[in-house]
């Protein structure tokens, strides 16, 4: 996000998808302010909440339209940051987390140790996305490998929590070393569209 060709990208991709909320993940930003977000984002996403990035890595940014929903942060840790929002529309409330997780083994670990944790009540809506930097079976990765304890330990946070994994629609991986630009690649995965 630090090139106008960047920025250019972001912004093209966030009006094709016409998304209401716009989750990135690795801003490598340690500020925001409205003149940025302007300069990515359509003149409608007038409200957002970031978690800055540690030197040169990490940072995640939620922006989304004001006249559609009231939002508020109510969470942020080293891993991720929770928006809650309320429609204007039909005044329901729901949970939006935004992680990205380290990619390190501890780093991993640690993550895994508080996502297995998280206390969410049951009669809330959440939705939690992100960057989790692990795979849930090793056909998930676009080349052979994968750690198997990895693998278990968060299919068993993820069976905890009682999350359901939505589909991705139109890849197969958020991320490709192909021709293609991984920066769009990963963008189709961390939009919410109204849709």
């Amino acid at each position: 996000m630090n090139s106008d060709k960047k920025c250019n990208s972001i912004r093209d991709k966030i009006v094709k998808s016409n998304c209401d909320v716009v989750c990135l993940q690795e801003t490598k930003k340690d500020q925001f302010d409205s003149t940025f977000i302007r300069n990515i984002c359509p003149q409608q996403f007038d409200s957002f909440a970031f978690k800055p990035s540690m030197g040169a890595s990490g940072g995640i940014l939620v922006c989304w339209k004001g006249r559609i929903f009231n939002g508020v942060e109510v969470f942020q840790n080293e891993y991720a940051i929770t928006v809650e929002f309320s429609s204007h529309h039909n005044m329901e409330t729901w949970l939006l987390t935004t992680v990205y997780a380290p990619c390190t083994p501890n780093g991993k670990r640690s993550f895994l140790d508080w996502f297995k944790n998280i206390q969410m009540p049951d009669d809330r809506e959440w939705l939690i996305i992100g960057d989790f930097n692990l795979i849930r079976r090793p056909e998930d990765r676009n080349k052979e490998g994968g750690d198997a304890k990895e693998i278990f330990l968060f299919n068993e946070a993820i069976n905890t929590l009682g999350l359901i994994e939505l589909p991705l629609h139109g890849r197969h991986f958020t991320w490709t070393n192909k021709q293609l630009s991984p920066l769009l690649e990963r963008l189709d995965w961390f939009f919410t569209s109204n849709a």
